[in-house]
Protein backbone atom coordinates (compact mmCIF):
# COMPACT_ATOMS: atom_id res chain seq x y z
CA UNK A 1 0.00 0.00 0.00
CA UNK A 2 0.94 3.38 -0.60
CA UNK A 3 0.17 6.48 1.69
CA UNK A 4 -0.21 10.47 1.31
CA UNK A 5 0.14 12.72 4.44
CA UNK A 6 -3.11 14.54 5.24
CA UNK A 7 -1.99 18.25 4.42
CA UNK A 8 -3.37 19.30 7.40
CA UNK A 9 -2.30 16.74 9.92
CA UNK A 10 0.15 13.68 10.40
CA UNK A 11 -2.32 11.12 9.98
CA UNK A 12 -0.77 8.76 6.72
CA UNK A 13 -3.71 7.76 4.17
CA UNK A 14 -3.70 5.03 2.25
CA UNK A 15 -4.10 5.92 -1.26
CA UNK A 16 -6.77 3.49 -1.51
CA UNK A 17 -9.63 3.92 0.95
CA UNK A 18 -13.18 1.41 1.86
CA UNK A 19 -16.10 3.35 -0.08
CA UNK A 20 -18.91 1.22 1.63
CA UNK A 21 -22.52 2.05 -0.04
CA UNK A 22 -22.68 -1.79 -1.47
CA UNK A 23 -21.04 -3.88 1.20
CA UNK A 24 -24.20 -4.56 2.58
CA UNK A 25 -25.12 -6.78 -0.23
CA UNK A 26 -23.07 -8.70 1.98
CA UNK A 27 -23.93 -11.33 4.83
CA UNK A 28 -22.64 -10.51 8.05
CA UNK A 29 -19.38 -13.26 7.45
CA UNK A 30 -18.41 -11.99 4.24
CA UNK A 31 -18.87 -8.50 5.24
CA UNK A 32 -16.58 -8.77 8.34
CA UNK A 33 -13.88 -10.70 5.79
CA UNK A 34 -14.14 -7.93 3.12
CA UNK A 35 -13.08 -5.12 5.67
CA UNK A 36 -10.57 -7.54 8.12
CA UNK A 37 -8.81 -7.92 4.53
CA UNK A 38 -9.06 -4.25 3.35
CA UNK A 39 -7.39 -3.81 6.62
CA UNK A 40 -4.84 -6.39 6.31
CA UNK A 41 -3.89 -5.08 2.97
CA UNK A 42 -2.85 -1.60 4.46
CA UNK A 43 -6.84 0.36 3.94
CA UNK A 44 -6.95 2.65 6.72
CA UNK A 45 -9.36 5.00 5.29
CA UNK A 46 -13.26 3.96 5.70
CA UNK A 47 -16.40 6.00 3.98
CA UNK A 48 -19.25 5.35 6.68
CA UNK A 49 -21.76 6.75 4.26
CA UNK A 50 -23.83 3.23 3.85
CA UNK A 51 -26.58 2.65 2.09
CA UNK A 52 -28.09 0.36 4.82
CA UNK A 53 -27.92 0.71 8.40
CA UNK A 54 -27.45 -2.68 9.06
CA UNK A 55 -23.88 -2.41 7.64
CA UNK A 56 -22.62 -0.83 10.57
CA UNK A 57 -23.22 -4.19 12.54
CA UNK A 58 -20.81 -5.26 9.98
CA UNK A 59 -18.57 -2.81 10.55
CA UNK A 60 -18.37 -2.68 14.78
CA UNK A 61 -17.29 -6.63 14.58
CA UNK A 62 -14.39 -6.08 11.70
CA UNK A 63 -13.31 -2.77 13.41
CA UNK A 64 -12.86 -4.90 17.39
CA UNK A 65 -9.53 -4.12 18.40
CA UNK A 66 -9.05 -2.27 15.45
CA UNK A 67 -9.91 0.46 15.88
CA UNK A 68 -6.99 2.69 16.50
CA UNK A 69 -5.75 1.42 13.07
CA UNK A 70 -8.75 3.12 11.03
CA UNK A 71 -9.56 6.14 10.11
CA UNK A 72 -13.93 6.89 10.25
CA UNK A 73 -15.02 9.42 7.54
CA UNK A 74 -18.26 9.80 8.96
CA UNK A 75 -20.75 12.28 7.72
CA UNK A 76 -23.39 14.76 9.46
CA UNK A 77 -26.37 14.27 7.57
CA UNK A 78 -26.73 10.78 6.55
CA UNK A 79 -29.66 9.84 8.30
CA UNK A 80 -30.28 5.75 9.05
CA UNK A 81 -33.59 6.50 11.30
CA UNK A 82 -35.33 4.22 8.69
CA UNK A 83 -32.90 1.51 8.66
CA UNK A 84 -31.79 2.84 5.36
CA UNK A 85 -29.75 5.77 3.85
CA UNK A 86 -31.69 9.40 4.24
CA UNK A 87 -30.42 12.85 3.91
CA UNK A 88 -31.35 15.66 6.59
CA UNK A 89 -29.83 19.01 7.34
CA UNK A 90 -31.76 19.47 10.71
CA UNK A 91 -29.56 19.60 13.59
CA UNK A 92 -31.54 17.76 16.26
CA UNK A 93 -31.72 14.55 13.73
CA UNK A 94 -28.26 15.10 12.80
CA UNK A 95 -27.36 14.94 16.36
CA UNK A 96 -29.21 12.01 17.71
CA UNK A 97 -28.36 10.08 14.19
CA UNK A 98 -24.51 10.56 15.51
CA UNK A 99 -25.41 9.61 18.62
CA UNK A 100 -26.44 6.57 17.58
CA UNK A 101 -24.10 5.75 14.81
CA UNK A 102 -20.78 6.41 17.56
CA UNK A 103 -22.44 3.86 19.81
CA UNK A 104 -23.13 1.01 17.20
CA UNK A 105 -19.19 1.70 15.78
CA UNK A 106 -18.79 1.46 19.42
CA UNK A 107 -16.31 4.39 19.50
CA UNK A 108 -16.41 7.88 21.08
CA UNK A 109 -14.40 9.95 18.51
CA UNK A 110 -14.75 10.80 14.63
CA UNK A 111 -11.30 11.17 12.64
CA UNK A 112 -13.23 13.39 10.05
CA UNK A 113 -16.85 14.48 11.05
CA UNK A 114 -18.18 15.67 7.21
CA UNK A 115 -20.99 18.40 6.08
CA UNK A 116 -22.89 15.50 4.15
CA UNK A 117 -23.54 16.10 0.56
CA UNK A 118 -24.39 19.56 -0.13
CA UNK A 119 -24.20 20.73 -3.27
CA UNK A 120 -27.11 23.38 -3.81
CA UNK A 121 -26.60 26.91 -2.07
CA UNK A 122 -29.59 26.74 -0.11
CA UNK A 123 -28.88 23.37 1.63
CA UNK A 124 -25.26 24.83 2.97
CA UNK A 125 -27.09 28.30 3.92
CA UNK A 126 -29.79 26.20 6.05
CA UNK A 127 -26.58 23.86 7.36
CA UNK A 128 -25.07 26.78 8.26
CA UNK A 129 -27.89 28.89 9.88
CA UNK A 130 -29.24 25.90 11.22
CA UNK A 131 -26.44 25.33 13.49
CA UNK A 132 -24.82 22.14 12.00
CA UNK A 133 -21.80 23.92 11.23
CA UNK A 134 -21.05 25.55 14.82
CA UNK A 135 -22.39 22.00 16.38
CA UNK A 136 -19.51 20.32 14.51
CA UNK A 137 -16.87 23.18 15.05
CA UNK A 138 -17.80 22.51 19.10
CA UNK A 139 -17.30 18.93 18.52
CA UNK A 140 -13.90 19.78 16.84
CA UNK A 141 -12.88 22.09 20.16
CA UNK A 142 -13.72 18.94 22.54
CA UNK A 143 -11.52 16.90 20.53
CA UNK A 144 -14.99 14.42 19.65
CA UNK A 145 -14.02 15.03 15.81
CA UNK A 146 -10.26 15.54 14.71
CA UNK A 147 -10.71 16.86 11.27
CA UNK A 148 -13.65 18.75 9.32
CA UNK A 149 -14.73 17.67 5.89
CA UNK A 150 -17.10 18.37 3.36
CA UNK A 151 -18.87 16.14 0.74
CA UNK A 152 -20.15 17.75 -2.37
CA UNK A 153 -20.78 17.20 -6.44
CA UNK A 154 -20.69 20.58 -6.83
CA UNK A 155 -17.10 22.92 -7.31
CA UNK A 156 -19.15 25.95 -6.82
CA UNK A 157 -20.32 25.08 -2.88
CA UNK A 158 -16.59 23.47 -2.81
CA UNK A 159 -15.07 26.93 -3.37
CA UNK A 160 -17.68 28.75 -1.01
CA UNK A 161 -16.78 26.52 1.71
CA UNK A 162 -13.26 26.92 1.34
CA UNK A 163 -13.51 30.69 1.37
CA UNK A 164 -14.83 29.78 4.81
CA UNK A 165 -11.50 28.47 5.72
CA UNK A 166 -12.93 25.89 8.25
CA UNK A 167 -12.42 22.30 6.61
CA UNK A 168 -9.31 19.99 6.42
CA UNK A 169 -10.95 17.32 3.74
CA UNK A 170 -13.34 18.11 0.72
CA UNK A 171 -14.71 14.48 -0.52
CA UNK A 172 -15.37 15.10 -4.19
CA UNK A 173 -16.95 13.23 -7.13
CA UNK A 174 -13.70 12.86 -9.61
CA UNK A 175 -13.36 10.96 -12.52
CA UNK A 176 -12.93 11.29 -16.36
CA UNK A 177 -16.83 11.45 -17.60
CA UNK A 178 -17.53 14.06 -14.52
CA UNK A 179 -14.59 15.91 -15.49
CA UNK A 180 -15.64 16.15 -19.06
CA UNK A 181 -19.10 16.83 -18.55
CA UNK A 182 -20.67 13.70 -18.90
CA UNK A 183 -23.05 12.36 -16.54
CA UNK A 184 -25.69 12.96 -13.99
CA UNK A 185 -22.57 15.00 -11.41
CA UNK A 186 -20.72 16.45 -14.22
CA UNK A 187 -21.07 19.42 -12.53
CA UNK A 188 -18.86 22.72 -14.01
CA UNK A 189 -16.68 22.83 -16.27
CA UNK A 190 -13.53 21.38 -17.15
CA UNK A 191 -11.80 24.58 -16.51
CA UNK A 192 -13.63 25.32 -13.24
CA UNK A 193 -12.79 22.05 -11.95
CA UNK A 194 -9.67 21.50 -12.83
CA UNK A 195 -9.13 24.94 -10.87
CA UNK A 196 -10.89 23.36 -7.68
CA UNK A 197 -8.26 20.89 -7.61
CA UNK A 198 -5.22 23.38 -7.84
CA UNK A 199 -6.71 25.24 -5.16
CA UNK A 200 -7.69 22.30 -2.66
CA UNK A 201 -3.83 21.73 -3.27
CA UNK A 202 -2.45 25.00 -2.90
CA UNK A 203 -4.74 25.58 0.53
CA UNK A 204 -3.76 22.50 1.68
CA UNK A 205 -7.21 21.11 1.66
CA UNK A 206 -7.22 17.11 0.81
CA UNK A 207 -9.61 15.33 -1.64
CA UNK A 208 -10.94 12.20 -0.73
CA UNK A 209 -12.31 10.88 -3.91
CA UNK A 210 -15.75 9.61 -4.29
CA UNK A 211 -17.57 7.77 -7.85
CA UNK A 212 -14.04 7.12 -9.28
CA UNK A 213 -15.85 4.72 -11.60
CA UNK A 214 -18.60 6.80 -12.51
CA UNK A 215 -21.50 4.29 -10.30
CA UNK A 216 -19.41 1.52 -12.71
CA UNK A 217 -20.23 3.47 -15.80
CA UNK A 218 -16.89 3.76 -16.82
CA UNK A 219 -16.33 0.50 -16.73
CA UNK A 220 -19.07 -0.89 -19.10
CA UNK A 221 -18.52 -0.21 -23.09
CA UNK A 222 -22.43 -0.79 -23.12
CA UNK A 223 -22.92 2.33 -20.22
CA UNK A 224 -19.45 4.22 -20.46
CA UNK A 225 -20.48 7.88 -22.23
CA UNK A 226 -17.33 7.36 -24.12
CA UNK A 227 -18.86 4.06 -26.08
CA UNK A 228 -15.89 2.35 -24.44
CA UNK A 229 -15.24 0.86 -20.85
CA UNK A 230 -12.02 2.13 -18.89
CA UNK A 231 -10.68 -0.48 -16.21
CA UNK A 232 -10.73 0.54 -12.57
CA UNK A 233 -6.79 0.84 -13.32
CA UNK A 234 -7.19 3.79 -15.32
CA UNK A 235 -9.80 5.42 -13.55
CA UNK A 236 -8.01 5.01 -10.26
CA UNK A 237 -4.84 6.68 -11.61
CA UNK A 238 -6.85 9.39 -13.45
CA UNK A 239 -7.89 10.13 -9.76
CA UNK A 240 -4.68 10.16 -8.10
CA UNK A 241 -2.95 12.63 -10.76
CA UNK A 242 -5.11 15.07 -9.76
CA UNK A 243 -3.67 17.73 -7.75
CA UNK A 244 -4.75 18.11 -3.97
CA UNK A 245 -6.09 14.20 -4.26
CA UNK A 246 -5.23 11.98 -1.29
CA UNK A 247 -6.78 8.75 -2.08
CA UNK A 248 -9.93 7.06 -3.88
CA UNK A 249 -12.62 5.48 -2.18
CA UNK A 250 -14.19 2.61 -4.40
CA UNK A 251 -17.17 1.26 -3.41
CA UNK A 252 -16.85 -2.83 -2.02
CA UNK A 253 -19.51 -5.06 -2.55
CA UNK A 254 -17.90 -8.21 -1.91
CA UNK A 255 -14.35 -10.18 -1.61
CA UNK A 256 -14.21 -9.88 -5.34
CA UNK A 257 -14.38 -6.21 -6.05
CA UNK A 258 -11.89 -5.57 -2.83
CA UNK A 259 -9.27 -8.21 -4.83
CA UNK A 260 -9.68 -6.47 -8.36
CA UNK A 261 -9.13 -2.71 -6.74
CA UNK A 262 -6.10 -4.21 -4.63
CA UNK A 263 -4.60 -5.24 -7.98
CA UNK A 264 -4.12 -1.56 -8.89
CA UNK A 265 -1.25 -1.52 -6.73
CA UNK A 266 0.68 -4.33 -8.72
CA UNK A 267 -0.45 -2.93 -11.92
CA UNK A 268 2.11 -2.01 -14.42
CA UNK A 269 2.26 1.53 -15.94
CA UNK A 270 0.70 0.35 -18.91
CA UNK A 271 -2.27 -0.98 -17.14
CA UNK A 272 -2.49 2.44 -15.53
CA UNK A 273 -1.99 4.48 -18.26
CA UNK A 274 -5.08 6.17 -19.43
CA UNK A 275 -3.92 8.09 -22.19
CA UNK A 276 -7.04 7.39 -24.23
CA UNK A 277 -9.00 9.48 -22.50
CA UNK A 278 -7.33 12.19 -24.95
CA UNK A 279 -9.45 10.63 -27.65
CA UNK A 280 -12.97 11.80 -25.85
CA UNK A 281 -11.44 14.96 -24.38
CA UNK A 282 -13.69 18.32 -25.33
CA UNK A 283 -11.79 20.78 -27.44
CA UNK A 284 -11.06 22.77 -24.44
CA UNK A 285 -9.10 20.45 -22.48
CA UNK A 286 -6.80 20.58 -25.53
CA UNK A 287 -3.56 21.69 -25.29
CA UNK A 288 -3.40 21.63 -21.63
CA UNK A 289 -0.93 19.18 -19.47
CA UNK A 290 -2.91 16.54 -16.74
CA UNK A 291 0.39 15.53 -15.22
CA UNK A 292 -0.42 11.80 -16.60
CA UNK A 293 3.12 10.93 -17.13
CA UNK A 294 2.57 9.96 -20.41
CA UNK A 295 5.19 11.75 -21.71
CA UNK A 296 7.37 10.20 -19.72
CA UNK A 297 10.61 8.93 -19.71
CA UNK A 298 12.48 11.78 -20.43
CA UNK A 299 15.75 11.19 -21.95
CA UNK A 300 16.89 14.00 -20.18
CA UNK A 301 15.32 12.68 -17.28
CA UNK A 302 13.46 15.72 -16.54
CA UNK A 303 9.97 14.98 -14.41
CA UNK A 304 7.85 16.70 -16.87
CA UNK A 305 4.75 15.86 -15.40
CA UNK A 306 5.78 18.06 -11.79
CA UNK A 307 7.13 20.85 -13.21
CA UNK A 308 4.10 21.30 -15.09
CA UNK A 309 2.52 21.09 -11.87
CA UNK A 310 4.24 22.86 -10.31
CA UNK A 311 4.52 25.49 -13.07
CA UNK A 312 0.13 25.58 -13.01
CA UNK A 313 0.40 25.72 -9.17
CA UNK A 314 3.11 28.89 -8.93
CA UNK A 315 0.41 31.01 -11.22
CA UNK A 316 -2.55 30.56 -8.97
CA UNK A 317 -0.48 32.13 -5.95
CA UNK A 318 0.62 29.17 -4.79
CA UNK A 319 4.04 30.66 -2.69
CA UNK A 320 5.77 26.78 -2.06
CA UNK A 321 5.11 25.66 -5.47
CA UNK A 322 8.50 27.90 -6.58
CA UNK A 323 10.05 26.48 -3.77
CA UNK A 324 9.28 22.46 -4.60
CA UNK A 325 10.40 23.35 -7.99
CA UNK A 326 13.28 24.99 -7.32
CA UNK A 327 14.39 22.36 -5.13
CA UNK A 328 13.79 19.66 -8.51
CA UNK A 329 17.18 17.81 -9.87
CA UNK A 330 16.36 19.49 -13.24
CA UNK A 331 14.73 22.44 -14.22
CA UNK A 332 12.68 23.50 -17.42
CA UNK A 333 15.75 24.43 -18.24
CA UNK A 334 17.31 21.62 -18.43
CA UNK A 335 15.39 20.71 -21.54
CA UNK A 336 17.53 19.52 -24.76
CA UNK A 337 14.23 20.01 -26.92
CA UNK A 338 14.65 16.73 -28.38
CA UNK A 339 10.59 16.49 -29.13
CA UNK A 340 10.09 12.97 -27.48
CA UNK A 341 7.67 14.70 -24.97
CA UNK A 342 5.59 16.14 -27.91
CA UNK A 343 5.36 13.37 -29.83
CA UNK A 344 3.72 11.64 -26.98
CA UNK A 345 1.31 13.82 -25.25
CA UNK A 346 -2.08 12.58 -26.34
CA UNK A 347 -3.60 15.84 -24.77
CA UNK A 348 -1.16 17.46 -27.88
CA UNK A 349 0.36 19.91 -24.87
CA UNK A 350 3.51 21.64 -26.49
CA UNK A 351 5.86 21.01 -24.01
CA UNK A 352 9.09 21.97 -25.57
CA UNK A 353 7.39 25.36 -25.89
CA UNK A 354 5.96 24.64 -22.72
CA UNK A 355 9.51 24.47 -21.22
CA UNK A 356 10.67 27.45 -22.19
CA UNK A 357 7.70 29.61 -20.76
CA UNK A 358 8.41 27.72 -17.48
CA UNK A 359 11.77 28.39 -17.55
CA UNK A 360 11.61 31.88 -18.34
CA UNK A 361 8.61 32.33 -15.39
CA UNK A 362 11.09 30.75 -12.61
CA UNK A 363 14.31 31.82 -14.24
CA UNK A 364 15.66 28.47 -14.51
Amino acid sequence: MEYRKLPKGDEQISIIGFGGSGIHQSGEEEAAAVINKAIDSGINYFDMAASEAQAFDYYRRAFLGKRDKVYLQMHFGADYSSGKYGWTTELGRIEHGMEWLLKKLDTDYIDFGFMHCLDEKEDLEHYISGGVLQHIQQLKEQGVVRHIGLSSHNPDIVSKVLDMGCIDVVMFSINPAYDYRQGEYAIGEVDERQALYQRCLKENVGITVMKPFGGGQLLDERLSPFKRALSRYQCIQYALDKPGVINVLPGFRNMEDLEQVLGYLDASADERDYSVLADFAPAEASGKCVYCSHCHPCPKGLDIALINKYYDLARIGDELAKDHYLNLALHAGDCIKCGHCDKRCPFNVEQMKRMEEIKDYFGI
